[in-house]
């Protein structure tokens, strides 16, 4: 799996299960903020079953620098690469 399109389908499925919530419809612009009950905490799971799914670890700095789901998918692209 290595096109963005796969792996903002597998990023957008992560959400839905940490949200518990079918109806989350992310794009490469999404933002947590605009996406009902990604709080903090939610972050932090989301994250977790991210780096779980692909078998990467992020460091803080760049959990932080992530500006939205396309910030995020090119990062895991970027990980996996490594």
């Amino acid at each position: 799996m290595s096109s963005r399109e796969e792996i903002l389908s597998v990023v957008q499925n992560i959400v839905r299960d940490v949200l518990d919530n079918d109806a989350v419809q992310l794009s490469y612009a999404t933002v947590a903020e605009n996406v009902p009950f990604w709080d903090s905490l939610a972050h932090v799971r989301i994250m977790v079953a991210i780096e779980k799914f692909f078998r990467i670890r992020f460091e803080v700095d760049e959990l932080n620098s992530f500006e939205n789901v396309g910030a995020l998918v090119d990062g895991i692209i970027a990980k996996k690469a490594a």
